[in-house]
């Protein structure tokens, strides 16, 4: 395990998605790691910027405007996009083309380390009865799991061609609480995905690590050893909503959410057929 060191806080870290529900979490959880604080959506955000923060609204399909918005900073912590499944024409723009823009302004400004909000919905397609590590071969559940597989291609890209290293978190289910028995798994807490972060700012030599983004659970689908150089070491688990999950009418067997680690993104769509 590479030795992890807390380190002084970086200049500048850019936070792109901070409007959205993990985006509006992460400006309180990732103050103490940056002297000023970059928040980036397409939607307006608010409270309006405060000391040590810097709010600057960026659509992430405009690749002027994000070359512009990563100009000046130390690390992107890349939470921008469309975090559901939708046409892949909505898709398209932040998703696809946003992290290759990300990536492009990056090598320009000299970034070199970026932390990149993948999902478990690159690998939804695995049934709930296997456990899977990184170097499983991938199985997108959407158009959402897609854009997320191709960011972890672009990640890749981009650390062999140019040195930008990447730490890819497969977030499972990060919510205040367990919802569901699926999320009995995927759980992850705000305070371990904030450690997640973290590690992944923090430690040295990560090239581009994928790590699945799930708390200390008693029911596990996913098996970090290719990331123990992170040294992540989850806090919470599901456990505390068990009881509260299993009062709810059990769904059945047949059901997408009781068979796929993707739930029900694998029946999603197909959209405009009429």
């Amino acid at each position: 395990m590479t030795e992890f060191n807390a380190q002084a806080p970086l200049n500048r870290i850019l936070l792109t998605g901070a409007a959205g529900g993990l985006g509006k979490v992460l400006r309180e959880s990732l103050r103490p790691f940056a002297r000023t604080l970059r928040l980036s959506d397409i939607a307006a955000i608010s409270p309006e910027a405060r000391p040590h923060e810097e709010i600057q609204l960026c659509d992430l399909a405009d690749k002027q405007a994000v070359h512009d918005l990563v100009e000046g900073v130390d690390a992107i912590v890349h939470f921008g996009g469309v975090s559901v499944e939708r046409p892949f024409e909505e898709i398209l723009g932040p998703n696809i083309c946003g992290i290759f823009h990300i990536y492009e302004a990056a090598r320009r400004h000299g970034v070199k380390r970026v932390i990149f909000a993948s999902s478990n919905h690159v690998i939804g397609f695995y049934r709930q009865d296997e456990v899977i590590d990184a170097s499983a071969m991938r199985r997108p559940d959407s158009y959402y799991g897609l854009s997320k597989s191709y960011g972890e291609d672009m990640a890749s890209f981009y650390f062999d061609r140019y040195g930008i290293e990447t730490v890819s978190i497969r977030i499972g289910s990060s919510f205040p609480e367990a919802q569901n028995r699926r999320m009995l798994a995927s759980w992850l807490s705000y305070d371990d995905l904030t450690q997640l972060i973290e590690r992944g700012l923090f430690t040295p030599n990560v090239g581009h690590t994928i790590v699945y983004g799930a708390s200390d659970n008693s029911k596990v689908w996913w098996d970090n050893r290719l990331a123990n150089h992170l040294g992540y070491q989850p806090k919470d688990s599901s456990e505390q909503f068990r009881s509260k999950v299993e009062a709810q009418p059990l769904p059945p067997s047949d059901d997408p959410a009781m068979v796929y680690q993707g739930g029900a993104f694998v029946a999603s769509g197909p959209f405009g057929d009429e």
